[in-house]
């Protein structure tokens, strides 16, 4: 039986237990809040003095996208080999050989289909092995995946290596963009993201060199040798990803707050313990706040809630890649062949194209700093109905007027150029960073999976659009890509948030708290005042948020002070 003083020491157990959490997560938010004004602070130069081995590890990972790139290049162009076309096609009456179009289709979108299964594996293995893992895995099954094109000796069978090819190619799709999200700092950010666009137009680029090499080649090796230069990328980069650290995000989540911290130091150059005790701070405190908003981590959770604007946003900002008129940038020398341009010197041209993507994407690293992610959308979005509006217009004018098929040819060129600048890489930042930390593999992978969906159906509209036997629309088909275009317009226009210079803090306050995507640059938000839980501040004044306290309960749960 109990007596009265028992009870008044167990109740002074419990406050005393009370106020030594409340302490404790003082001093947490205390610590997270010198790791986000420390982050803050730090200068393009100073990031790359402090994070170095984040940046290299990032780039080596990323890197692995250059091997998607290159294949989407060869595959669209082996159908106009010779020596491809006869080995895989059909004879034609005149003694030619061809690629049939529902082969075309099915070639073309069978690496997709691969991919939107490695992106399904991937959002499940990321978060349950770590991305790590699954990044040797998926490398090591690219290197036995490209055995099968290269000892291709049907269709049937080649067909089957381009959706194995296409699993691997997935998981790189979304892992290199979270990974690269995750071990750098803010001021890194949106160049390690953006870098992975240009991986793929690096691709892109050595494919079509590759391909102008063999364009004289009469044997079968003219095709058997693009297919065997992929192994030259996945070998060095497995070896290199054996010895990258984990995700310091995803040992926080997992509980490894021991590996986290050895992760910390090291990607830091030389930091102080007092720096990486602030950063893991910054992420127990950040995934804290997530867990409050919403504990789940399944697929379904990336459609409740909050979460659900947060995939939206990441979904169209990938769907308009393949919304805004981009499949119309590799028929160029289509255009160019039309003006009476060689077919040797049209596809130098193609690779002219491509050196222009390469310069434009390092332009946007630059040009995110400096204008931000939404308003570079913008920028790029009008510009491109601009573009598409004059190359449909001169769809009226006779093909037979090669002047206006060189216009057209150079526009495609122009557009090309502002693409890589714009949408193409600052999409890559846009979706690395706009989702939760918790959920941001399996958001990635679903916003993914919507861009490779509008890529099938380019993939099967396009030819419709140019094919002289079909719609025929020829460059008349840039005021179609036009209409999409301006809707992409009025969508980012409303629904695309500001996040430059945000930590991933603040980002969870102002998608809590409902800003208005065109307020999110200019709302002054502190993710600890009220530490952005519970205290329904209001969206349009986040600055003067409660001052409640948190602390965590037996079950890990972050909960009011005053629900103890």
């Amino acid at each position: 039986m109990s007596t009265g003083n028992d009870l008044v020491t167990t109740e002074q157990e419990v406050l005393d237990n009370i106020k030594q959490e409340i302490a404790n997560y003082d001093d947490v938010v205390d610590s997270a809040r010198a790791a986000v004004d420390a982050e803050k602070s730090l200068t393009l130069r100073e990031a790359l003095r402090r994070y170095p081995k984040a940046a290299a590890w990032s780039v080596l990972l990323s890197t692995a996208i250059i091997m998607e790139g290159f294949d989407v290049v060869l595959i669209n162009n082996f159908y106009a080999l010779p020596q491809f076309a006869k080995k895989y096609g059909v004879q034609l009456p005149n003694g030619k050989y061809t690629i049939t179009a529902p082969w075309q289709a099915g070639l073309s979108n069978g690496a997709q289909v691969g991919e939107i299964i490695g992106l399904c594996i991937n959002g499940w293995s990321s978060e349950r092995f770590g991305y790590k893992k699954t990044m040797i895995a998926a490398l090591a099954m690219m290197i036995g995946a490209i055995f099968i094109p290269f000892f291709a000796h049907n269709i049937e069978t080649l067909l089957a290596g381009e959706i194995l090819q296409g699993i691997p190619w997935g998981v790189f799709q979304t892992l290199t963009t979270a990974y690269a999200a995750e071990i750098s700092p803010v001021a890194l950010r949106p160049y390690l993201t953006a870098y992975v666009n240009l991986c793929w137009v690096i691709g892109q680029i050595i494919a079509s060199g590759v391909l102008r090499g063999v364009l004289t080649w009469d044997t079968e090796w003219a095709y058997r040798l693009p297919f065997a230069l992929q192994w030259l990328w996945p070998a060095p980069i497995l070896i290199g990803t054996i010895f990258a650290p984990e995700s310091p995000w995803w040992q926080v989540r997992t509980g490894r707050h021991e590996e986290a911290r050895k992760t910390i130091r090291s990607l830091f150059n030389n930091p102080t313990e007092e720096e990486v005790e602030n950063s893991i701070s910054l992420m127990v405190h950040t995934n804290a706040i997530e867990k409050e908003m919403s504990a789940g981590t399944s697929y379904w959770d990336c459609f409740k809630g909050i979460d659900l604007r947060r995939t939206e946003v990441a979904s169209g900002a990938w769907m308009i890649q393949n919304l805004c008129g981009s499949a119309f940038m590799g028929y160029s020398t289509f255009f160019l062949e039309q003006a009476g341009l060689a077919v040797t010197n049209a596809f130098n041209l193609s690779i002219a194209q491509y050196a222009l993507g390469i310069c434009g994407t390092l332009s946007s690293w630059f040009l995110m700093t400096r204008y931000g992610r939404r308003r570079l959308y913008l920028i790029g979005l009008f510009g491109m109905i601009c573009f598409l509006l004059v190359i449909g217009g001169m769809g009226f004018i006779s093909t037979k007027n090669t002047g206006a098929q060189w216009a057209i040819g150079a526009m495609l060129l122009a557009y090309t150029a502002l693409y890589d600048a714009t949408v193409g890489p600052v999409c890559y930042t846009i979706v690395g960073e706009i989702s939760s930390t918790r959920l941001r593999a399996k958001t990635v992978v679903i916003a993914r999976v919507a861009y490779n969906i509008i890529g099938i159906v380019n993939g099967i509209i396009m030819p419709y659009f140019l094919n002289e036997q079909k719609l025929n629309w020829g460059a008349k088909t840039g005021w179609f890509w036009a209409g999409f275009c301006v809707l992409c317009f009025v969508w980012t226009y409303f629904r695309l948030p500001e996040a430059r210079g945000r930590t991933y803090g603040e980002l969870d306050v102002l998608f809590e708290n409902k800003v208005s995507a065109r307020k999110f640059a200019t709302t002054i938000v502190d993710q600890f005042a009220g530490h952005g839980v519970g205290s329904s501040p209001s969206p349009h004044n986040v600055e003067d948020l409660d001052e409640k306290k948190y602390v965590s309960n037996s079950k890990g749960d972050v909960v009011h002070l005053e629900s103890i």
